[in-house]
């Protein structure tokens, strides 16, 4: 066992804010040391409640998290976040917005917020989002809030990483529920709609109402009672009606842990964090982490231009020299 790794993990596993920060960066930069600190932390693990917070562009996203944290921290919950900013395609820097709107939060000592940019994943994550809410759950918080980029009809990843999934909504985006059902309706286990003063909002409330009731819910996994997802009205700059989805969120919590649903998830994540873990090693055998190829790759890159090699033939032979 590495020392260093070792050292690193029972700091986060006391709480360490230094160490939870290192870890998490560590992880992003696919570092050994972070990878065999992450082995050494799994078994503290899966603990915490995790909530995504999902949904368009300009919904509110943000200052509904913050106004979370507070209600959270009100009922003597500790607290993680992470916090998916879009990464410019050119640059690959983020805003990190996200932990300017929470800065208030930053200060208190039960609270860890980490911003991660995308580095060019879909799916409303970054590729070491998992990674980030591993090392929160090991460092022993209550729940971990993961709020993703604004999102649309596809990137739904959020939906394999969280227990509970919020969606939130809000007035007066053009056509509110057809922009968002083919993807975001279906992975939702709350519906918050935000700005709940602005006209409309009751209009967004019926459609989503409307569109559950032409929907069948899915059945609980032991057969049981499913799960109906609420419709939930907040002001989130003013903090009206915040504590009820931290309520509403408790309730699916403990409905998913009777009707085992919380278990199905979690091997779902566990499946789903080892076959990204796959994919990061083979093309880390390929690319570079700036995404230049490597000797391996380069040297089948001009056959391949030439059309004398398929692409198809070209990862066939960099699988077949693949060595983690």
């Amino acid at each position: 066992m590495d020392a260093t790794a070792a050292s690193l993990a029972d700091g986060v596993a006391r709480g360490d804010r230094r160490s939870i920060a290192r870890l998490i960066s560590l992880a992003e930069n696919d570092d050994p040391i972070g990878a065999e600190a992450l082995r050494i932390l799994h078994p503290r693990a899966g603990k915490a409640h995790v909530i995504g917070i999902t949904g368009s562009p300009g919904t509110g996203k943000s200052t509904l998290t913050d106004r979370l944290i507070e209600a959270a921290r009100r009922r003597g919950k500790t607290v993680g976040v992470v916090a998916v900013d879009p990464s410019s395609p050119y640059t690959g820097g983020a805003i990190l917005g996200d932990r300017i709107r929470m800065q208030s939060r930053s200060t208190d000592p039960a609270v860890f917020i980490r911003s991660m940019g995308t580095r060019g994943a879909l799916g409303g994550l970054s590729s070491h989002t998992a990674d980030a809410v591993k090392v929160l759950e090991a460092a022993g918080k209550d729940l971990v809030f993961v709020e993703t980029v604004g999102v649309g009809q596809a990137e739904v990843d959020v939906v394999r990483l969280a227990d509970t999934v919020v969606v939130v909504l809000v007035p007066n985006l053009g056509d509110d529920v057809q922009a968002v059902k083919a993807g975001l309706m279906e992975i939702a286990d709350l519906f918050v709609v935000n700005k709940g003063d602005l006209s409309g909002a009751d209009k967004v409330a019926a459609d989503v109402e409307a569109n559950l009731m032409l929907a069948h819910p899915p059945a609980a996994p032991d057969g049981g009672v499913p799960w109906s997802p609420p419709i939930l009205r907040t002001i989130a700059e003013r903090g009206e009606g915040v504590v009820a989805v931290l309520e509403a969120a408790a309730r699916h919590r403990a409905w998913s842990e009777t009707s085992g649903e919380w278990s199905r998830r979690r091997v779902r994540r566990v499946l789903d964090q080892v076959r990204a873990l796959l994919e990061r090693k083979v093309t880390l055998f390929a690319f570079e982490p700036d995404g230049t190829p490597r000797p391996a790759w380069k040297a089948l890159l001009g056959d391949l231009v030439a059309g004398r090699l398929s692409p198809q033939d070209a990862a066939g032979r960099l699988l077949a020299a693949f060595k983690p």
